[in-house]
Parts: structure tokens; sequence; C-alpha cells
């Protein structure tokens, strides 16, 4: 039994990885987790050059979870392998599980390892129960391929998972034949929770019928995910040809098929790291822009901020809290000056007709409160006129920043307009470049 788990437990090791390696273990107490360790201290015995500690994340859920720690903790020393702890608060926001805020917690944890490797413990059941689960939520290729075997964790750490063809009953025979003892999470139980429903409930009975469900769950996770694979090749070619700048050209996106725009879009969203909107929201966001004329600004709003097509181009902005007023003390019209708090940065460059600075002891940016008016060769024009005219897209035109003096006197619209002088002696124009595509998100 030992040494058919641990050439299943090689059976995915990439060359890449055979020189030395320091490996971390995700360690519950749990039956698979002490698995897991046993072996991998079986395998340190052949391969010396091998570094092997373990990691334990406390979440102080169960009333049990000292215990667990203490298990832990007696097991690793047992096993002359190093133990790190990791307490962690979870405190779930609206709408999200205690479940997979834990989860998200773990990871968490797991990015910190200093070593290359972080193991984990998951199964043949676990890989089933995760497409069945995927399935049940309405998930696509990327979710119904489930977990893989080998991914990135963050820098140059990689998660492995060398369990996946491996059944739990194995792991217990393997546990009990090494006379180990293990902890059980008494959640478990409870089949208020999907898996737990799914696991004592439904798949007893699916087995009945298919004895070898498992075997045909994790066969379709593998086909999903080269399904996968060949999408995000097709969506990143897409993705490249669409780019303009930090935006996506809207003639390009829309010689593509619709569900080749919805994949694109969908990519783009997830290079900012923003949520995905909903199916239907997405659908009319692409009615909108195949009907849209060029005058029109159709919008995709999402917590993050939003999308929007001008004119030849769809661009994000972040969602940013409303500007307040903003002082310019000691102007220096050499240096740019970065407004994160406005979503953009502040320059100046001289002209011959613009704004002699030294007339003014301090300046303010001022949000629009709208009816504005800017001193024009003849009468004052409205700020609003002028954004029209310069082309601004009216999701920027709602934060676009007035310059005043001290006096309350608007000086000018940057980066579109200044007050018009009779005198029109040389001076330095304000410039205003808002932060858009990756910067607006890294902004936010």
């Amino acid at each position: 039994m030992a040494s058919e788990l641990l050439s299943s437990l090689l059976k995915h090791w990439p060359d890449n990885l055979s020189g030395q390696c320091a490996f971390e273990v995700g360690l519950s107490g749990g039956l698979d987790s002490v698995a897991l360790l046993s072996l991998l201290c079986q395998l340190r015995q052949s391969r010396p050059e091998w570094s092997l500690s373990a990691v334990h994340v406390h979440h102080g859920l169960s009333p049990h979870a000292d215990e667990w720690l203490a298990h832990c903790q007696q097991l690793c020393q047992r096993l002359n392998v190093p133990l790190r702890i990791e307490r962690v608060q979870l405190s779930p926001m609206g709408g999200e599980s205690l479940e997979a805020v834990a989860r998200a917690a773990r990871y968490r944890v797991y990015a910190q390892s200093a070593a290359q490797i972080v193991v984990l413990a998951q199964h043949l059941d676990d890989q089933a129960e995760t497409v069945l689960l995927q399935l049940l939520r309405g998930g696509g290729v990327r979710a119904l391929a489930a977990m893989p075997v080998w991914r990135a964790l963050t820098g140059d750490k990689q998660l492995w998972r060398p369990l996946l063809q491996v059944r739990r009953s194995q792991l217990a025979e393997y546990v009990q034949r090494q006379g180990l003892l293990w902890v059980e999470d008494e959640s478990n139980q409870d089949t208020r929770w999907r898996r737990n429903w799914l696991r004592q409930q439904l798949l007893p009975q699916i087995e009945q019928a298919v004895p070898h469900y498992r075997q045909h769950l994790v066969r379709a996770a593998a086909l999903q995910a080269d399904a996968a694979e060949l999408l995000d090749e097709i969506v990143t070619a897409d993705l490249a040809s669409c780019r303009q700048m930090m935006g996506l050209r809207v003639e390009s996106l829309l010689a593509l098929s619709p569900v080749r725009q919805r994949h694109l879009l969908l990519a783009w969203l997830r290079s900012l790291q923003w949520s995905l909107p909903e199916p239907t929201a997405l659908q009319e966001f692409q009615r909108q822009l195949q009907a849209a004329d060029v005058l029109s600004c159709p919008q995709l709003r999402l917590p993050q901020g939003c999308i929007y097509r001008f004119r030849d181009v769809i661009h994000a902005l972040a969602s940013l809290p409303a500007p307040v007023v903003t002082e310019l003390a000691m102007i220096d019209p050499l240096q740019i000056l970065p407004l994160p708090q406005w979503g953009g940065e502040l320059s100046w460059q001289w002209r011959a007709h613009g704004l002699r600075l030294e007339q003014w002891q301090s300046l303010q940016l001022r949000p629009r409160l709208g009816g504005e008016r800017l001193a024009a060769k003849v009468g004052r024009k409205p700020v609003k006129s002028y954004l029209q005219e310069a082309a601004i897209a009216p999701p920027l035109r709602e934060r676009w920043p007035l310059l005043y003096a001290d006096s309350g006197q608007l000086l000018a619209i940057p980066g579109v307009a200044v007050a018009f002088d009779p005198h029109g002696l040389p001076g330095w124009w304000p410039l205003w470049r808002p932060y858009l595509g990756a910067e607006s998100a890294g902004s936010g």
C-alpha cells in the first residue's frame, strides 16, 4: 500500500523540480493531510536534499481548534517536521460564506510560505465532489476543470496536489497501517453544507449505480481543463488584437462573434482584477455597443467602477470617493502632481497665453457642482460646453477638476481651457490626465 501511494504521489512530479526543493504541507490534522505528511516523510528518507515543513492554520471556528493544533504539534514532533502555526481572524462580508472566507484566509497563509512548494492533500473524492459542486453552481469550463495538480501560488511559489488520483479510502488504510491518529472536524457531519450533503447522501447513491463515478468526473474535469486552456489561447490572441493603449478598439471587438466578444471582455476585466458582471448585464452591454452611434456612451457599471464606450474605444474607469476641494500651495510647474483621490495627475505647460502663477498665493481644485461658467472671449461660457467640445467622455466629465484662485475665481478647466485674458500674456496651462485602464484599477 505505501509503495503504491508513493508511486502515485511521484507520478506528476515535473522534471524541472528534480533538484533541491523546500516543501510545506498544509496540515489541518485531518486524515488526508496526516497521510500526506507521512508519505512525504517517507520520501524524504531517499531524498535528503529535500526540506520538509508543515503549516497549520488556526481558524478558531471549532471549540476543538486548540486540540487540533496540539495534535499537529505532536505529530510533527514525532515525524521530525518543523511546524508553522498561523492564527487567522475571519470576518465575512455581506454575501460571503464562512467557508469561502476561511479558504481565502488559508491561501493567504500559504502565499506567505518560505518554501518553494506548498503541498495540499486534496484527493480523488475531493476532486469528484468539486466537479459536481461547480456543476450545481452553473460553473463554466474553468470552474468544471476543478483543481489542477500544479498551479502558481504567488511569485515563484507553486501549489502541488499530488493525491488527486488517490481515493480517500486508500489514505485511510495507509494511515491505519502506519498507526497514525487524526482529528475529525465535527462540521463535516453538518449536511446544511452542500459538500457534506453530497458526500453523505447523494454520492453513496450514485456509487451504487455508477461505481466508477469518481474516475468519470475527474476525466470530465480534465476535458474541461483542456477546453479552458484552448479558450485562454483564443482569448489572449483576441485581446492582443483589440487592445488600444489601455482600452479596447470597438471596431476590432465588434468584428468578433458575440461569444468571443463576451469572453474577451471578461478576460479584460480579469486583467484589471475587477469582479465579473452578470451574464444578462454583459449581454445588454454588448447589445448597446452594437446599436450605439458614435456620440453615445453605453456603460456597464461594476462594484470597482465602470467600463464605457466613447467614440471608438472602450475604457475602464475605477470608482472613487467623491472628490473634495484640494489646496495647491507652492506649485512647481515643472513637476507632475499625482492626485489619486481625483483619479488622475496634474501637470503644467508653458504657452503663449496662460496663467501667471505668481499672482496667487494658492490655488484650489474643486469638483463640478453644475452651472459653472468660464470667462471666454465673449461673455462666459458653460463648463459643460467646454467639456463636450473637447470630446471628454461623460463618465470623466462627472469628476473633471476645475482650477480656482484663492479668491474664488474660476481660472481654468485643466487640459481644456484657461479663462480668457484680454492682455494675452504668456503663462502656464494646467493639464489633466485621468487614470484609465490598469492605472484606473490600481488607483481605486
